[in-house]
């Protein structure tokens, strides 16, 4: 029960309209592993979706895979125990990957030969040593390779993009700031499985810094267009050591480019949920509160504007549907995508980066 009211916002973003694919065939989706909560905001609707169509799941823990089957009444045929062998019996043209982030690589690794295209959960990888082997394998065997995070299905983060950038509403952007967290997984009651490697510094590759710092690291990249920070400094701390004795809960990373400067603060010791984002320019500023909240002032002088986006900017309707629309060629990823690979190379690079600089005490010089 704790844990379906911890998603009823992400729900209520992603999944108030099941989408359609425009009269196309269903899209052949299967998911690699079940231990990330985030899996019950695809199978919360997915006998309802005509979009896509779920042909076969992986799941080594027998245990996890009988509870989420009769949760969801899923198809207990279309469970394999691995990877390949779920590949092999039910020929899926996409993959979802809802297992550790140190299980990204395996995922690519056995998919991108056999030309099936996937879409991690954030972030992409827990090094860039896995991070560069799975964009090789990518590019080598054409398929796409995709990073999913809550806060790309923001509408208002498109507002703020369009005002930052586009319209030049503030002038030029000088300081970004970017909050994310709860009180932390154990607190809000995540599952055991998804505590199991979220809190172990190999398998998730840290705490609160991969967890949150990459929504921060990932929506600067984007703002930045891809353009990489000339250095890396950050404070990685452990608040709570009996709850989290091997990983840090709070963590603070500063990103220096040459007119802008970014401070990423992912915290698993937030008092409340919060992600948000702040814009400087010189001449003014744009708060986005929450997926639908922008305040803009255009400068000194002008009032305090506020708008309630509503409607998202963008021909997808949610992670799974653009993930199909990808796939079938509806949509085109472009390189400064929220989404991309080239991206998400940009945020393992900064948290390698953060977890190294805080670890020997000094700012990070990026070659």
């Amino acid at each position: 029960m704790i844990i379906i009211k911890r998603f009823i916002f992400i729900l209520s973003v992603c999944f108030i309209i099941l989408p359609e694919l425009s009269g196309q065939e269903a899209v052949r989706i299967g998911i690699d592993g079940l231990s990330h909560d985030h899996i019950h905001g695809l199978l919360r609707n997915i006998s309802l979706r005509q979009d896509i169509q779920l042909v076969g799941i992986a799941e080594n823990d027998q245990n996890l895979a009988d509870r989420l089957i009769k949760q969801y009444g899923l198809d207990r045929n279309i469970v394999y125990s691995d990877l390949s062998e779920m590949i092999e019996k039910t020929h899926p043209q996409g993959v979802v990957a809802f297992g550790s982030i140190y299980g990204h690589l395996h995922t690519v690794e056995v998919c991108a030969p056999k030309g099936i295209h996937v879409m991690v959960e954030k972030p992409l990888a827990v090094n860039s040593k896995h991070a560069k082997r799975m964009y090789e394998l990518a590019t080598k065997n054409h398929i796409q390779l995709l990073t999913n995070y809550e806060t790309s299905w923001y509408p208002a983060h498109f507002r703020a993009f369009d005002l930052a950038t586009a319209e030049d509403s503030i002038g030029r952007m000088n300081k970004i700031l970017v909050n994310d967290g709860h009180k932390g997984p154990v607190e809000i009651g995540c599952s055991k499985e998804f505590l199991a490697w979220l809190t172990d510094p190999v398998l998730n590759g840290g705490g609160a810094v991969t967890d949150f710092g990459c929504y921060g690291a990932n929506l600067t990249t984007w703002l930045m267009q891809n353009t990489r920070p000339l250095t890396v400094t950050a404070v990685l701390q452990t608040v709570k050591p009996d709850v989290y004795p091997q990983v840090d809960d709070q963590a603070t990373i500063v990103l220096a480019y040459p007119h802008v400067q970014a401070i990423l603060q992912g915290s698993w010791n937030w008092p409340l949920d919060r992600k948000d984002m702040e814009i400087y320019g010189r001449e003014g500023y744009i708060k986005v509160s929450n997926a639908n909240d922008v305040e803009l002032r255009r400068n000194r002088n002008a009032p305090l504007e506020k708008f309630r986006i509503v409607e998202f900017p963008f021909d997808a309707k949610d992670p799974f549907n653009y993930f199909a629309k990808v796939i079938s060629g509806d949509i085109k990823v472009n390189a400064t995508d929220l989404a991309s690979m080239e991206n998400n190379m940009i945020v393992v690079e900064i948290l390698d980066a953060a977890k190294r600089s805080a670890k020997e005490g000094k700012t990070i010089h990026l070659k």
